[in-house]
């Protein structure tokens, strides 16, 4: 059975079409340069990275995000021989197009694939200006990449994994599973040129952004909204709809004259649009062009990222946003020439709205002023006209799995410092539910956003279930993963989507040599592998990956043993502020190895070690000096 790639319904070989020009092209071909740059960009790729040639292999995985690449890397780091396709010109997803203001709150609730990377990021800083310059410094550990070193470190990154290939600027045209759907036997691909191939695999992974290979294999999915009854979540809507977060593009900015390229008109460019600006500048709701938290139009995230460059975001809650609610809702599941027609609508007005700010002579002078020390930076995007190449998709289908993540999910257990517990945790998200607004009452300009929210949590664990289907027995999704609209706002993060990705990636290598569904990957396996690459699937932040006991507490601790312990801090869940949204460790989160452990709590773990089927006349006694961290390792000797 043949499944066309974006309607998901069957359709037969001789109707599939060619795939669509690349969005951007089709508002930016009035010049010459940018269509020069994009044919240039769709045939050049990256030289580290191998071409592939089809061929038979173990798994497939489609979208070189951060949730691809880290499923393709996990899976070949285990054995299986790897093809990962992307259908742009460069891989990374939105951390080579924009979004290197990562979003997480903790440094160390970053592990696995994405620690890793951050790692490599900070060491090319060091290698290139020095371990103690500005750069490095302006990293963040690494977490604060330019888009150029997330792409160059990205690329390196696959090219030292001589397991995985890949193809660049080729898109997924169908899909055929077996009679009943409940295999995938081959994906078609499409490249640049138009030349097709047949990609056969024993797994496959659904890494982008809008699951568009679940679609294509006729896996359930929804779009929009539950109403509050379903799952009884506070921050849903009284009724469902059909109301997809909202969008926008991660701009990359400088006022480093040497970098800057002058903002001009963008192609179309129609004054009127943005006249209503000019009401909300009278009203004092516009104090400055690019600032930081608010009273802005352009969110200029703060630190800075390395070399004087900023990440550009909408502004949350505010009169003038770069979010357009409404918009997008025919991208989740539409074609390319449909994606294309929405990219240059929200192009179209960001852009426009800047150069408008920028130039429009009735906008107040010191705001003009203002405006003008930005630019476009000389050194990002030369490929397409120094304009990021992707739109940020923050939501867009989402499978109907095995488990579906909703907002109880990520909610403090009753007096406990710590979510509810998942048992078959496979990876912990920490950043909370947030989103930017589904709706819009009133003007583009001065209304207000609805839908939107950002409600607090302390970190969570994400169990195995939101990567499965209910019927494919060989494919995984760590993209568009199984929960409500919710409690996706709390999975919608590229470092949660990267863990998310290098679980699929070890879980799809397991299913593959046990010869098993992925519904009957043995999950403790699928944690201890991952506990062996240094990835979590509980938080705790005094035993990092890297420490001598990071298996053992990983293991026990998902298993509930630091569940309980200690209450929610009187202040909040989260630690100390450093700058912007980023913190300290969350409080209460500790394992405390070195404490000496006291007879309740030895009680309370023997029940647990019990419930584990652990030999209880093998565990040892608290005696008064034993420590939590003895305990801990002899249980886990045991287990093993």
């Amino acid at each position: 059975m043949l499944y066309d790639a974006y309607t998901g319904k069957q359709n037969p070989i001789n109707s599939i079409t060619p795939m669509s020009a690349p969005p951007l092209l089709l508002l930016l071909t009035t010049t010459t340069m940018v269509r020069f740059a994009w044919a240039l960009m769709l045939l050049v790729c990256a030289a580290p990275i191998r071409a592939a040639q089809p061929s038979d292999v173990d798994v497939v995985v489609y979208g070189a995000t951060p949730a691809g690449i880290a499923a393709a890397l996990a899976a070949a780091d285990d054995g299986s021989s790897v093809l990962l396709v992307e259908s742009t010109s460069r891989v990374g997803g939105l951390l080579t197009a924009g979004l290197s203001h990562t979003d997480f709150h903790a440094l160390d609730g970053l592990t696995g694939t994405f620690r890793d990377f951050t790692q490599r990021v900070e060491r090319h800083y060091a290698d290139t200006y020095g371990k103690d310059s500005p750069q490095v410094r302006d990293s963040f550990r690494g977490t604060f990449g330019e888009p150029s070193v997330n792409l160059k470190v990205l690329e390196a990154m696959l090219a030292d994994q001589k397991r995985v290939t890949v193809e660049l600027g080729t898109r997924l045209v169908a899909v055929a599973t077996t009679d009943g759907g409940s295999r995938i036997v081959s994906a078609r691909f499409a490249r640049a040129d138009s030349t097709e191939f047949v990609a056969p695999a024993a797994v496959f992974v659904d890494g982008t952004y809008e699951g568009d290979l679940m679609a294509a294999a006729g896996v359930r999915w929804r779009v929009g909204r539950e109403g509050k009854d379903e799952y009884g979540e506070s921050l849903a809507p009284e009724k469902p709809d059909g109301q997809v977060q909202a969008y926008n593009f991660r701009f990359v900015m400088t006022r480093v004259p040497e970098n800057r390229v002058t903002v001009q008109a963008p192609p179309g460019y129609d004054r009127s649009a943005f006249l209503a600006v000019l009401d909300v500048i009278k009203q004092g709701k516009l104090q400055s062009v690019f600032g930081y938290p608010s009273g802005c139009a352009f969110k200029a995230q703060i630190p800075p990222l390395p070399n004087g460059k900023y990440d550009i975001n909408d502004v949350s809650g505010a009169a003038i946003r770069l979010s357009i609610p409404g918009a997008n809702t025919a991208w989740p599941d539409g074609d390319e020439r449909t994606r294309s027609r929405v990219f240059e609508e929200h192009l179209r007005d960001q852009w426009g709205l800047l150069y408008f700010l920028q130039n429009d002579d009735s906008v107040p002078q010191a705001l003009r002023d203002e405006a003008r020390e930005w630019g476009w930076c000389k050194d990002e995007f030369e490929d397409t006209n120094h304009l990021p190449p992707r739109l940020y998709v923050r939501e867009a289908r989402r499978m109907e799995g095995v488990y579906v993540y909703t907002q109880k999910d990520s909610a403090a257990e009753s007096g406990d410092a710590r979510a509810v517990l998942h048992r078959d945790s496979i990876a912990f998200g920490e950043y909370s539910n947030n989103c930017h607004g589904t709706g819009h009452d009133g003007p583009r300009f001065g209304g207000r956003h609805t839908g939107e929210f950002y409600s607090v949590t302390p970190p969570y664990q994400i169990p195995y279930g939101v990567l499965v289907p209910k019927i494919v027995e060989n494919l995984l999704v760590p993209g568009a993963v199984s929960a409500s609209h919710v409690g996706f706002c709390a999975l919608r993060l590229e470092p949660i989507w990267a863990s998310l990705g290098q679980a699929s990636g070890h879980a799809a290598h397991l299913a593959r040599v046990e010869k098993l569904p992925v519904q009957q990957v043995p999950v403790p396996r699928l944690q201890a592998r991952l506990h062996r690459a240094g990835a979590g699937t509980v938080y705790v932040s005094d035993v990092l990956p890297g420490h001598a006991d990071f298996a053992a507490v990983q293991w026990w601790g998902t298993a509930g043993g630091f569940h309980g312990l200690l209450p929610r801090p009187p202040g909040g869940s989260r630690g100390k502020l450093i700058v912007g949204q980023y913190h300290e460790s969350y409080p209460n989160h500790v394992a405390e190895l070195g404490k000496v452990l006291d007879a309740a709590l030895a009680k309370q773990w023997r029940q647990l070690a019990r419930e584990l089927n652990l030999p209880a006349d093998k565990l040892p006694v608290a005696d008064g000096t034993l420590t939590r961290g003895d305990w801990v390792r002899s249980a886990f000797s045991l287990s093993q």
